[in-house]
């Protein structure tokens, strides 16, 4: 029975990605027979391609565990993880998730964190240009009505709170010689590109809350309230102000 173009495509990409399948229905040489030899070049390049792309991706996480240990752990993610999108950048979206659930790496508890920072500063970078928030539009609000407003969120702006130093792991290893992380506390770590460059910010540790409040849409009071709970020594104004700095929303909301 001949397969229809969608059928034979969607075979073709799945034999691409698993070593395992045999060569796919109408692959064959100058003398009409299967070529697995041939196929399995072919194979190799697509693999060596998505690795390479993760590596661009992923380069922290690289260096983390090293060349060799990253191809393997790419490999295995790439055999289970088509591109979903022609956009190559866009490759490795789920790989943060992966790593977590890989048994090899589980001894780095923070490798899937900083796979997570990796991945939103890539996002940050290709996300579309916007103009932040202007700190004096927010200055003439009322005081009266802050507590009901919603801050719109940078399109490029992403949070990733961890257990571990995430930020600090990340900026050690932006140079060639990598100093040691000493305080290995929890981090709050805010990604976002207001203007040409992608900025990284480890957030104060009582702000934390306060800011993933507000990215999820809680009101100005609701996103206080919650950061008081969770941090007595917790300050509106500085806080407010601070992510509003940094360029993390664009516009607020009544």
């Amino acid at each position: 029975m001949t397969m229809d173009f969608a059928t034979s495509q969607s075979a073709f990409a799945d034999a691409l990605l698993d070593a395992d399948r045999p060569v796919p229905d109408g692959i064959v040489n100058v003398g009409g027979r299967p070529d697995p030899a041939r196929f399995a070049v072919y194979r190799n390049n697509v693999f060596v391609g998505l690795t390479k792309a993760l590596a661009q991706r992923f380069p922290v996480t690289e260096r983390l565990v090293g060349s060799e240990f990253f191809v393997a752990m790419a490999r295995a993610y790439a055999q289970g993880h088509q591109p979903a999108s022609p956009l190559i950048m866009k490759y490795g979206d789920g790989f943060p998730d992966f790593v977590a659930d890989f048994e090899p790496a589980r001894a780095l508890a923070y490798l899937p964190d900083v796979a997570r920072l990796e991945a939103a500063w890539t996002d940050a970078y290709h996300a579309a240009d916007c103009e932040p928030l202007d700190l004096a539009a927010l200055g003439a609000v009322a005081p009266e009505m802050l507590s009901d407003l919603r801050l719109v969120r940078h399109p490029s702006a992403h949070l990733i709170r961890s257990r571990f130093p995430i930020g600090s792991i990340w900026s050690a290893h932006q140079e060639e010689v990598v100093s040691p992380v000493s305080d290995w506390g929890g981090q709050a770590v805010l990604v976002l590109r207001p203007e040409m460059s992608v900025n990284v910010h480890v957030l104060p540790p009582q702000d934390a809350v306060f800011a993933a409040s507000l990215f999820n849409a809680a009101t100005l009071g609701e996103a206080a309230d919650a950061a008081f709970a969770a941090a007595p020594e917790f300050d509106f104004g500085t806080a407010l102000v601070g992510l509003a700095g940094l360029g993390a929303f664009i516009a607020f909301q009544r």
